[in-house]
């Protein structure tokens, strides 16, 4: 049998079929400038994310049955290891249509009436063997596999972006890495200032609370100590912000499994993130270690500077 590997995640994997166009998705319409088929979803570009970086991923979704499924062959090529997913010959990816701007930013319109999730029964003979769980909204549908994880002792991190209710604020509550889109953070808390929506999501059992807001950087919160953080943007040529949070997440991950601080795990993600916006489509772009290292170590690289409760909105 496969080693099992240290980062694990079930959650959203999807086929995009992403059009690219002139104008800024502002302007109302615009040229195609090229259409492309790509592979996708949250945890799926995570793993895949943390393959390139040179971590050891697996995928425990939900997976097809045939050996030629196209998302299952993606995860293989991508070095992420399927061998302990479930299989069923229902099971199929969330189909996403995206339109990405001059600037980057892009509308998803998805159907994701697939099987999402894991088996309920997923055993504790492979978690246990493995360091992180990564997880996403769709992981409402098996609370008690992200739940046995966490009393097995690992680390669950959640890429949490939409809400069922009740169900996902015991997901949430399941996460002691949360790392969320900083517009979601303030669905979630009722809450505009950064500083205030990091406070409303803490709690003892948290080891960090990150909130990521694109263009203008990553807000964050770790065990180690009370004050509040703003990790200022990397300054990179935009192409496709597609999967910049998924790579986030994967990198978080892996920095996680290294032993990094949690200022040390939001550097390293927030560099990986950057690096993946420089191409097309969520995957292209994913960088290495030795290209987040690089970045890392440039004179351009930012530094966190301390939060402050008169921060009273992002502006978004």
């Amino acid at each position: 049998m496969s080693a099992v590997p240290s980062i694990l995640g079930f959650g959203a994997i999807a086929i995009d079929d992403i059009v690219y166009v002139d104008q800024p998705l502002s302007a109302g319409k615009g040229k195609v400038l090229q259409s492309t088929r790509a592979f996708g979803g949250n945890v799926a570009t995570a793993l895949a994310a943390v393959a390139r970086l040179g971590g050891s991923a697996g995928f425990i979704g939900w997976l097809g049955s045939a050996d030629d499924d196209a998302a299952l062959c993606d995860l293989i090529a991508s070095g992420v290891e399927t061998a302990f997913a479930p299989r069923h010959p229902d099971a199929r990816p969330v189909r996403s249509r995206i339109t990405v701007g001059s600037d980057g930013d892009r509308f998803i319109a998805y159907d994701d009436d697939a099987m999402l999730g894991t088996a309920p029964d997923f055993p504790d003979e492979i978690l246990s063997r493995a360091s992180v769980l990564i997880v996403d909204s769709y992981a409402v549908r098996s609370l008690n596999v992200v739940a046995r994880a966490r009393d097995l002792g690992l680390a669950v991190l959640g890429d949490i972006e939409w809400s069922a209710g009740p169900a996902t604020d015991r997901l949430m509550a399941l996460c002691d890495h949360l790392i969320l889109p900083l517009g979601f953070a303030r669905t979630a808390t009722g809450r505009r200032a950064p500083a205030e929506m990091l406070d409303a999501l803490w709690s003892p059992s948290r080891f960090a609370v990150v909130l990521t807001d694109g263009g203008r950087g990553v807000y964050y919160r770790g065990r180690e100590e009370t004050a509040l953080w703003h990790l200022p943007p990397h300054r990179v040529a935009i192409v496709d912000s597609t999967g910049a949070g998924d790579c986030f997440h994967g990198a978080y991950a892996l920095a996680l499994t290294r032993g990094a601080d949690t200022a040390g795990r939001v550097a390293f993600a927030a560099a990986a993130a950057a690096l993946s916006i420089t191409g097309r489509g969520g995957r292209e772009a994913l960088p290495t270690d030795n290209q987040v290292k690089e970045l890392l170590a440039s004179a351009s690289a930012p530094s966190a500077v301390e939060l402050k409760y008169a921060q009273l909105d992002t502006g978004t």
